[in-house]
């Protein structure tokens, strides 16, 4: 939903995919509309990566509108990843995000889960990585794909895809302090 493009500066068009949830439903409305497949998939996204750029790539190849939900600075920490964490603040995060192209939006999420977003969006396909199972129904198990019922119950698609091997925030954290030794 980006509005003459042609008269926005590139840090514009970027500013423009970053959403709250009353600017999102509106595109979300108008991407209906026009029968576009909408995709969901949610992160920290804490240093940008190769395995990153992959994965919502290939993400964004499973329909026509790839939205990004990114956990607010306060959610990440709740997550228990490490006390370093996050690296860079959410506002950072999520304009690297929207910098991509096949991004379409970018929306931060203070919760400790997606679930209420994902239930506000309804995406036609739900997209995780490969260390959940789509096909998980117990809540309980680690496994489990948030609102994997909410999609399924409205006829949309629950995918993983897998990680490319060797890319992680963590691991480029631990390289940087092992270069500091």
């Amino acid at each position: 939903m980006v509005p003459n493009s042609e008269k926005l500066t590139a840090l514009e068009i970027v500013q423009s995919k970053m959403y709250t949830k009353d600017t999102l439903l509106m595109a979300i409305g108008e991407w209906r509309f026009k029968e576009n497949t909408i995709v969901f998939t949610n992160g920290c996204f804490d240093i940008l990566h190769r395995g990153h750029i992959d994965y919502l790539a290939k993400a964004s190849d499973l329909g026509k509108k790839l939205i990004v939900g990114i956990n607010s600075d306060a959610s990440v920490k709740r997550l228990g990843k490490n006390k370093t964490r996050p690296l860079q603040d959410e506002q950072t995060r999520a304009m690297i995000i929207a910098s991509l192209h096949f991004v379409s939006a970018v929306i931060i999420f203070d919760e400790e889960t997606p679930f209420d977003l994902i239930s506000f969006i309804k995406p036609d396909v739900l997209v995780k990585g490969a260390d959940y199972d789509a096909n998980e129904t117990n809540k309980e198990s680690k496994k489990y794909i948030v609102g994997s019922d909410i999609v399924k119950n409205n006829e949309g698609k629950v995918q993983t895809i897998a990680f490319l091997e060797g890319f992680s925030t963590t691991a480029i954290e631990e390289k940087i302090k092992n270069k500091q030794k």
